[in-house]
């Protein structure tokens, strides 16, 4: 089919093209989950293997996240510059060498720069993918087709916990302590191929080419997906926007901007200190700490991923009709009640039997409707235009370190204070973002972004 048939063709035979592209890019989110949580099956073979420390499991497993900092802050940039497919195409190699890199070295020191390096590609990634799908997307699917990309980081972690349990009935401990951590890590080659090969395929943002004056290409591009008839008024809106959109650092303390840039930050930051990553980085070793077999501990992560997806499914069927505000209030509540009831077993002793297991999936029910999806949203909707791409770039940064924070200290708390204690940490911060929501957040639901943004002056 020529690009002229396509731009002929009624909305709804447009779809498939749209979905095919925009797919591509949630391919990326599926990376990052898949990135980010191998080392949750690999990391108590990696602790054997190199004789690790509390401190030192921290490190190994935070490593990548460290470079998920560094490629969030650079991402803005660089695409900016180079476009945001050259940009995706750099970051899935940054998804491919370093995952073959961290399955063949054999020593700590060359393992951490490997998940360094892996970790720039996922932080890029985690800004990049839903930046491309929300400048690609027609306006009436864009809401819809930037969850695929949330879906997709959940799949992501589903089918690495799948893997990493068939990897780990491969051999017994001794062989998984010497090569199936490799084939865990080094999985990830294959979909890191597919991902690079599929880029090639799919358009440069047209936003992006308006913005370095390339017109013509950016018409085309808008053409195929949005159709002749309405494509050259969604040009001349784009041009107007970009017009716009010239912001600075120093219009952050604008003070219009403080109270959207502190929930953006605050959001950002919370939804990773209530111990998300604790559970989705650590679960086989909190399992296996309290009784369970290595091969009952990975098969109680999957039942963990499976809910992850089922709830977030919820939360984008929700999300529109309850609205922001009400899911993170009745979420964090469950948050908070599953937390201090996953202390007590451990406080008490009662986490021998299913408890545990049941309050931390109702833990990851209610941060999956809730604190998983949300700050997503509202960071997307709060901003003004001019300093959207500024200010996400800072909650972003702001959540990575928070990434960080977590996955280095959770080792160290579970040796140090023993589990009833971390769990109850968890339980204060999300009491703290309890709190802030109904004291702070406002409702953003069946609201324009001009709506919002003057709600703030």
């Amino acid at each position: 089919m020529t690009t002229g048939d396509i731009n002929t063709l009624p909305a709804k035979n447009r779809l498939p093209y749209i979905i095919l592209i925009t797919s591509v890019a949630a391919f990326g989110g599926f990376l990052f989950g898949y990135d980010t949580a191998v080392i949750a099956g690999a990391i108590g073979y990696l602790q054997i293997k190199f004789n690790l420390s509390p401190l030192m499991v921290g490190w190994a497993a935070s490593s990548a996240i460290w470079g998920c900092v560094l490629g969030a802050m650079s991402a803005g940039y660089l695409s900016d510059r180079y476009g945001r497919k050259a940009v995706l195409i750099g970051t899935a190699v940054l998804f491919a060498l370093p995952a073959y890199g961290s399955a063949v070295v054999n020593d700590l020191t060359s393992f951490i720069i490997m998940r360094l390096l892996g970790g720039i590609g996922v932080g890029a990634a985690s800004m990049l993918c839903p930046m491309y799908i929300s400048e690609i997307a027609p306006s009436r699917l864009r809401g819809r087709l930037v969850t695929l990309y949330q879906l997709a980081i959940v799949l992501g972690i589903n089918i690495i916990y799948v893997i990493n349990l068939k990897i780990s009935q491969a051999g017994d401990e001794a062989w998984n302590i010497e090569y199936g951590w490799r084939y865990m890590l080094g999985s990830e080659v294959i979909p890191a191929v597919v991902f690079f090969i599929l880029l090639f395929f799919v358009p440069e943002s047209p936003r992006w080419l308006a913005a370095q004056g390339k017109d013509e290409a950016a018409k085309k591009i808008l053409e195929k997906i949005n159709g002749k008839a309405v494509a050259q008024e969604i040009f001349i809106e784009v041009s107007e926007s970009l017009r716009d959109e010239k912001g600075r650092l120093s219009d952050l303390v604008d003070k219009k901007l403080r109270k959207p840039l502190l929930i953006g930050v605050v959001l950002a930051l919370f939804s990773q200190i209530t111990g998300i990553n604790a559970v989705i980085y650590y679960a086989p070793e909190i399992f296996k700490s309290i009784g369970f077999g290595a091969e009952s501990a990975f098969t109680q992560t999957i039942i963990i991923g499976v809910v992850n997806m089922l709830f977030t499914l919820v939360a984008i069927w929700l999300i529109d009709r309850a609205g922001r505000r009400s899911l993170l209030i009745w979420g964090v509540a469950g948050m908070i009640i599953c937390l201090f009831a996953t202390g007590i077993c451990f406080h008490f002793h009662f986490d021998k039997g299913p408890w545990v297991l049941i309050f931390i999936l109702g833990y990851i029910a209610s941060f999956a409707v809730s604190l998983g999806p949300i700050p997503w949203v509202l960071m997307s909707e709060i901003f003004p235009t001019k300093i959207r791409g500024i200010a996400m770039s800072l909650a972003t940064l702001v959540l990575w370190i928070g990434v960080v924070a977590i996955t280095q200290l959770t080792p160290y708390f579970l040796g140090t204070f023993g589990g009833a204690t971390t769990f109850w940490i968890f339980m204060v911060n999300a009491v703290i973002i309890w709190i802030f929501t109904i004291k702070k957040i406002p409702e953003t639901k069946n609201r324009t972004l001009e709506e919002i943004e003057r709600s703030w002056s």
